[in-house]
């Protein structure tokens, strides 16, 4: 079994993340209901949005993990590439435009999903390493 203390933080993240999509500023209350992401509605929404991402990158690191070393090796480190590229396009994508007014804690919390899923990945990846 893993360190316990990687799911106490990961939950901790994991509702954090969720208090902060479920409340931008006015601009961003505006730009969720005219683009219509009622899956960030509400904070019991966002948490659930969190937590089945968070769950199914999980589910995907246990699965990869049951394969064979090298082909879950570099599954792993695909997943972990991929995740890095969406956390560098979700930082720029949320620091410029129209974006930038939706409020920091919005902003945050957008940003902290993708870091959220490298975190994960790359916990995946230093224990098949091991």
């Amino acid at each position: 079994m893993r360190n316990p203390f990687f799911y106490v933080l990961l939950l901790v993240l994991v509702i954090l993340d969720g208090w902060l999509l479920a409340h931008p500023n006015l601009i961003g209350k505006a730009g969720v209901f005219f683009f219509d992401y009622s899956y960030l509605e509400t904070f019991p929404k966002a948490l659930g949005t969190v937590a089945v991402v968070v769950g199914l990158c999980l589910l995907i690191v246990w699965a990869v993990g049951q394969l064979s070393k090298p082909v879950a090796l570099g599954i792993t480190v695909a997943l972990l590439a991929a995740s890095a590229y969406y956390l560098f396009q979700s930082f720029t994508q949320y620091n410029t435009g129209i974006y930038k007014l939706t409020g920091a804690g919005f902003r945050a919390g957008a940003i902290l999903l993708p870091g959220l899923t490298v975190l994960v990945f790359g916990e995946g990846l230093l224990r098949r390493l091991r």
